[in-house]
C-alpha cells in the first residue's frame, strides 16, 4: 500500500511539472541564460575554428566552413529525434505539453536543416565543382526539411489543437525513419559525401584545435535551439490556453509593468 502511495506521488510530482502551468514560468527562466551560453559559446568557437585552428593540407581554407556545417546537421537531426520522442509522448500520455513541444521544435529544426544544406552547398563548390549534387546523404537531408515543412503546414492547416497534436506526432514518428537513412547513407550507398570526422567508436581524424572549435560550435548549437523552443512553447501555451486564470493572472502583471490599468 505504501509503495502504491509512493508510485501515486510521484505520478503526481511528473504531472505538476508536465503541467503548462507549471511549465511556463520554468522555460522563461532558462531562456535568457541559454541564448547568453549560445552566444559566448559561438564566439569561442568561430574564433577558435577561423582563426586558431590550422588550414587543411587537403582542402585549404573552404574547409573552415564545416564549423557551422557539421553543428547545424548534427542538431537537424537531433531535433527531428526529440519531436517523435515527443510526439510519441503525446500519443502514449495524451499531455498537451508534449505536442506544444513537438511544435514549437519544428521551426528551430528546419531553420538548422536548411543551414545545414546551405552551408554544404558553399563547401561542395571548391570540393567538387558544383553547389549541389543529388547524393544520398544530400538528398536524404533535404527530404528532412521538407518533413518539417510538413509538420509546421500541418499544424497551420487543422484548427482543432486536438487533431493537430495526433496529426503532428504521427508525422514526426513516421518522418523519424529519414533520420537513419541521412546517418548511414555514406555506408549504405556510393555517395561523394565524406565519412564521418568524428565518432565515437574511433579517434577523431582532424587536428585537436578543430575538433575543439566543432564541440563547442556544437554546443551553441544545442543552447540556442534549447532557448528558441522554449521561447516558443512559451507562445503556444499562451495561445492555447487564453482563459485559464493563470494566463489572465500573466496578462494583468504584463499591462501593469506597462503601466495600463485595466477598467
Amino acid at each position: 500500500m505504501k509503495g502504491m502511495m509512493r508510485d501515486i506521488d510521484s505520478g503526481a510530482w511528473w504531472a505538476r511539472y508536465a503541467a503548462p502551468t507549471r511549465f511556463f514560468p520554468i522555460a522563461g527562466r532558462l531562456v535568457a541564460p541559454l541564448f547568453m551560453l549560445a552566444a559566448m559559446l559561438a564566439s569561442i568557437g568561430l574564433y577558435i575554428g577561423f582563426v586558431i585552428a590550422p588550414t587543411d593540407w587537403q582542402q585549404g581554407e573552404s574547409y573552415r566552413i564545416i564549423f557551422i556545417h557539421v553543428p547545424a546537421a548534427w542538431m537537424s537531426m537531433i531535433i527531428y529525434l526529440a519531436m517523435a520522442f515527443w510526439g510519441v509522448l503525446a500519443l502514449v500520455l495524451n499531455t498537451r505539453l508534449s505536442a506544444m513541444m513537438l511544435q514549437a521544435l519544428a521551426p528551430t529544426g528546419a531553420w538548422m536543416t536548411f543551414i545545414a544544406l546551405w552551408t554544404g552547398a558553399f563547401w561542395g563548390k571548391p570540393t567538387w565543382g558544383t553547389y549541389w549534387v543529388w547524393d544520398a546523404r544530400i538528398t536524404s537531408e533535404l527530404i528532412l526539411l521538407f518533413l518539417y515543412f510538413g509538420v509546421i503546414g500541418l499544424r497551420a492547416s487543422i484548427d482543432d489543437d486536438r487533431k493537430a497534436d495526433k496529426a503532428c506526432a504521427l508525422m514526426a514518428i513516421v518522418g523519424a525513419v529519414n533520420v537513419p537513412i541521412i546517418y548511414f547513407s555514406v555506408k549504405w550507398w556510393n555517395t561523394l559525401h565524406q565519412g564521418a570526422s568524428v565518432s565515437l567508436t574511433a579517434a577523431p581524424k582532424m587536428a585537436q584545435t578543430m575538433l575543439a572549435a566543432m564541440l563547442i560550435m556544437t554546443a551553441a548549437a544545442w543552447a540556442y535551439s534549447i532557448a528558441a523552443s522554449l521561447v516558443r512553447v512559451r507562445s503556444l501555451i499562451i495561445e492555447r490556453e487564453p482563459s485559464s486564470a493563470w494566463n489572465q493572472s500573466l496578462s494583468l502583471q504584463q499591462k501593469a509593468l506597462a503601466g495600463v490599468v485595466p477598467k
